[in-house]
């Protein structure tokens, strides 16, 4: 597999190596979740990396979800 890289803005890219190493042990776990622009016909690769439990993992994306379908949810109604 080839070192990975995240893009940042539009101009910035660090590799996800520096990411982990940026966050340190500082944290039990996290969720890293990156897409490519989409293609003309709408189509974008969706990669996900985590560190840590899978189970404590799972639950990050899980709650993120939620607090998303609410945001959405009260802009929608507005």
């Amino acid at each position: 597999m080839g070192k990975k890289i995240v893009t940042i803005g539009r101009s910035k890219t660090v590799s996800l190596e520096a990411i982990k190493q940026e966050l340190g042990n500082k944290h039990a776990c996290y969720v890293l979740i990156t897409c490519n622009s989409p293609t003309k016909e709408g189509q974008m690769d969706v990669e996900m990396t985590y560190e840590g439990d899978e189970t404590l993992a799972s639950f990050l994306v899980d709650n993120a979800s939620q607090i998303f379908d609410e945001r959405t949810s009260k802009r929608e109604s507005k």
